[in-house]
């Protein structure tokens, strides 16, 4: 559930299982897409690089898509099920600055990469361990790097994403032993689960 709700929160089209359609219908149904597409073509317009972090393969996807359609920037994708050699080779060809935006699965880019000609790292989806999303980020935080590094995290307001932000905020000092596995849940009270999973208008 917690899964599906997370889906919902990066786009409704992937929460119903919808085929992709044009770019520009897309963008017009989730406020954070728009948003990512729209920084990251900036990013690139800019003459920078940028490193986009998605837990789901259909909102890697989604977003190549969309900067394939709309700004004409083509955009690899590392995914798990991607051979070491090919996954070697666009690090290389990251580094030497042959394209300027590189989507990575959370786990996949996670760990043993160094990207540092990324200055900028946007998370598409919150993971609920920030061990692991700040394991990502430090794929730009290499040595390495010489630039200033800016880190993008997206949140769909209102939503089970807002409410862990804030939790983990709220209980950092907690955070590793609460969010290890998905026990947490069995600590809150049913007034905070049912908060937890409501919408806040």
């Amino acid at each position: 559930m917690l899964s599906r709700l997370k889906q919902l929160c990066n786009h409704p089209g992937l929460f119903l299982k919808e085929p992709h359609a044009p770019a520009a219908q897309m963008l017009e149904r989730s406020v954070k897409l728009n948003r990512i597409v729209s920084m990251a073509a900036d990013i690139a317009a800019n003459g920078e690089q940028c490193l986009i972090f998605t837990q789901y393969i259909g909102m890697g996807q989604l977003i190549r898509q969309c900067l394939s359609e709309l700004h004409d920037i083509d955009v690899p994708f590392l995914s798990g099920s991607m051979p070491k050699g090919q996954r070697d080779h666009l690090v290389e060809a990251f580094q030497a600055g042959e394209f300027p935006i590189f989507i990575l699965s959370l786990k996949a880019g996670g760990t043993g990469l160094n990207l540092t000609g990324a200055n900028h790292v946007l998370h598409a989806d919150r993971w609920w361990n920030p061990a692991v999303e700040n394991q990502a980020t430090d794929r730009a935080y290499r040595i390495g790097q010489t630039k200033f590094v800016h880190v993008h995290k997206f949140v769909t307001v209102g939503t089970i994403e807002e409410k862990i932000d804030k939790m983990l905020t709220e209980k950092a000092a907690l955070s590793a032993d609460l969010i290890q596995s998905s026990q947490w849940l069995t600590e809150l009270s049913d007034t905070e689960l049912d908060d937890l999973l409501s919408f806040e208008r």
